[in-house]
């Protein structure tokens, strides 16, 4: 046997950093796919089936690695409702009443009596 002292190892100060960083990267691309939809039920958009297991969450980060409003903007804009051509004539012509047939004719009560 020696009498040689074994050597300790090197370990880092505080590891919870690179932990942290590593479960972020990991994990933003879960986070922002639901932030997207939460941000599509907010908006009123029903997303088809399956629509968020196709998307690269990456696609949906900003540069700090966080959900990107903007990119969320742009991924929703298909599916968002498009404002009629003249809003000034919407409610305006025959059906103005709103429902899918034509409101009765009415007739005057002298017409009746006669």
């Amino acid at each position: 046997m020696s009498d040689a002292q074994p050597t300790p190892q090197a370990m880092p100060a505080d590891p919870s950093p690179s932990v942290r960083a590593e479960v972020e990267r990991e994990y933003s691309g879960k986070l922002a796919r639901a932030e997207l939809k939460g941000y599509a039920a907010q908006a009123g958009i029903t997303l088809p089936d399956g629509f968020t297991e196709y998307l690269d969450g990456s696609k949906l980060l900003g540069e700090d690695g966080k959900p990107s409003a903007e990119a969320m903007d742009k991924a929703l804009a298909p599916f968002k409702p498009k404002d009629p051509a003249f809003p000034h004539l919407v409610g305006s012509g025959p059906n103005r009443g709103g429902g899918p047939l034509p409101e009765p004719r009415r007739v005057s009560l002298d017409v009746r009596k006669r």
